[in-house]
């Protein structure tokens, strides 16, 4: 699934928790969670909710739309409990729907439960065949409903062991957040694909899919969820359980790329910083001749500003975003969408005209929306326009939390370098290497996940 307007993949999802040992205030989590799933709305924007335990029962809002369109001060108020979590959505497994709206809150044989969820599972066909088979019933399309089954299944055992077992049968990348009327538990797969870092504020625990979310609500980062760690957050405090040490960690690249927040340092990298790098990286690459380096705004601009940095070009803002465009404008319909670029993006013609630009961006997916703003450029003025990429060509669907599932809808696996060049109308088109994007970021001592660009999926694939 793409974001029609900006032709970017789409975000998955975010996630958000708290326990509040003896609040100031009966409304403080659900509050607190609130500012947390705003700071993470870049992550998902279809749908919001959050869920709050007073001890004895779980009370749940949701529904589709941001996060200040589906939670109000009276929703707050009503929602009062020391232990929280929250979730803010792009459809990827299941469709746009209210009842696909998390949290995910039941009822099962040892009281209520509350499940958020980012990422996918890839067996999720077998395991709600498998579940059907053995009485589940399902009111959802989503693979979260079939964690929350499976956590039902090994319910005479503690809700931290129930997540130990269900682990074994979960294939592919999540974090997960869920919540018992009397605990917070948070799950980071065994590849670590999916992101989930663990904050302190003021005593009380903290977990979010970044660190940013963090930052907003005034706690302390505290360190990354290990890759197959269960952290459990009750009255006794905070321990964690390690159920899988594998061999091979698989973090997602595009984290750093594209979908993280620039203020987030997702397993001690911080994402500006490793976008500098990558358009330094780009820079020293392509050596492209001209006058102006520009952004495609906001997810381009730190890789141009490593690309002026390295190629001594000066950086200007030649692009100009229209940052109170929101979803009314993200239509299936071409011609709005192209309408919906340029009420978005407007280049700015005094900066822009009679030069040569370096026009750098995160991606290209489908390369419709490139093309228009190299036009756009052109008829603004530019004399020439030099397009600069500060990754390799995305040539494979990812499985694990976006929904590109269909392979001929990524424009660079089945057009050539010098084929897309020529669609987008730029005078030079210059991608990132892998080696570049590997080096730029494996001198940090991660591994990651770059399906997109490579083919090597690190989980196999169940079609």
């Amino acid at each position: 699934m793409f974001n029609d307007i900006e032709d970017k993949m789409i975000h998955e999802c975010g996630v958000f928790g708290i326990y509040l040992n003896n609040p100031e205030n009966d409304t403080d989590a659900a509050r607190t969670t609130f500012y947390g799933l705003y700071a993470l709305q870049h992550r998902g924007q279809e749908s919001s909710g959050l869920a709050v335990s007073d001890g004895r029962q779980i009370s749940l809002h949701k529904g589709m739309g941001l996060v200040t369109e589906v939670i109000s001060a009276e929703h707050i108020n009503r929602l009062k409990g020391n232990i929280a979590i929250g979730h803010v959505r792009y459809s990827t497994t299941g469709a746009s729907l209210p009842v696909n709206a998390q949290p995910l809150v039941f009822h099962y044989l040892n009281g209520m439960m509350g499940v958020a969820h980012n990422g996918n599972l890839v067996n999720t066909v077998e395991l709600r065949r498998r579940l059907a088979t053995y009485g589940s019933v399902f009111q959802t399309t989503t693979d979260t409903e079939v964690v929350a089954n499976l956590l039902a299944r090994y319910s005479q055992d503690l809700l931290e062991d129930a997540l130990a077992k269900s682990m074994i049968d979960m294939k592919g990348a999540y974090a997960l957040v869920i919540m018992s009327e009397d605990r917070l538990v948070g799950v980071r797969d065994p590849m670590g694909i999916r992101p989930l870092c663990l904050g302190e504020l003021g005593g009380n625990y903290v977990l979010a899919s970044e660190s940013t979310a963090i930052d907003t609500i005034g706690a302390k980062f505290i360190r990354d969820v290990n890759p197959g760690e269960i952290v459990v957050i009750d009255k006794d405090g905070l321990r964690s359980l390690q159920v899988f040490n594998s061999t091979r960690s698989a973090n997602c690249i595009f984290e750093y790329i594209y979908f993280a927040r620039s203020d987030s340092t997702i397993d001690g990298i911080n994402v500006y910083q490793a976008r500098l790098e990558l358009g330094r990286r780009l820079a020293r690459e392509s050596g492209i001749e001209a006058d102006l380096v520009i952004a495609v705004p906001d997810s381009g601009t730190p890789s141009a500003i490593g690309y002026a940095q390295a190629s001594g070009i000066p950086f200007a803002e030649g692009l100009m975003k229209n940052r109170y465009v929101g979803r009314t404008f993200i239509q299936p319909n071409q011609k709005i969408r192209e309408l919906g670029v340029r009420i978005k993006l407007n280049p700015i013609r005094e900066v822009v005209a009679g030069q040569r630009v370096v026009m750098v961006d995160d991606s290209i997916v489908r390369g419709t929306t490139s093309r228009q703003i190299v036009q756009m450029l052109r008829d603004a003025g530019a004399r020439e326009v030099h397009m600069a990429v500060a990754s390799p060509p995305t040539q494979y669907p990812c499985f694990y939390g976006i929904d590109t599932s269909r392979r001929e809808e990524l424009i660079a696996s089945t057009m050539s370098e010098a084929e897309i060049e020529k669609f987008i109308g730029a005078d030079s088109l210059h991608y990132l290497s892998m080696e570049g994007l590997m080096e730029s970021l494996q001198g940090k001592g991660n591994c990651f996940c770059n399906a997109c660009f490579s083919g090597d999926y690190p989980i196999k694939i169940e079609m």
